[in-house]
């Protein structure tokens, strides 16, 4: 019995994993992410991979995206 309770706690840590490394992508901790998805791994991916946004935009990361549209619109026009 003792064998299928660390196979389980194998498992358990290895697909934890997963959902922190997605969360660890998009700019978050990474360390937080992993102790949620050990008990809950189920619904950390959904969260993670659908609902959780990358780090918000500088001022200069939005001016330069701005900068990209508009000259990509004056290709289009």
């Amino acid at each position: 019995m003792l064998g299928w309770g660390i196979l389980f706690i194998i498992a358990s840590v290895l697909i934890a994993i997963w959902p922190a490394r997605i969360a660890s992508r998009k700019g978050h901790s990474f360390l937080i992410w992993f102790i949620i998805s050990l008990f809950f791994w189920w619904i950390t991916l959904f969260w993670v991979t659908v609902v959780l946004k990358g780090p918000p935009l500088t001022a200069k990361e939005r001016a330069d995206e701005k900068a990209v549209n508009k000259a990509l619109e004056r290709e289009e026009g």
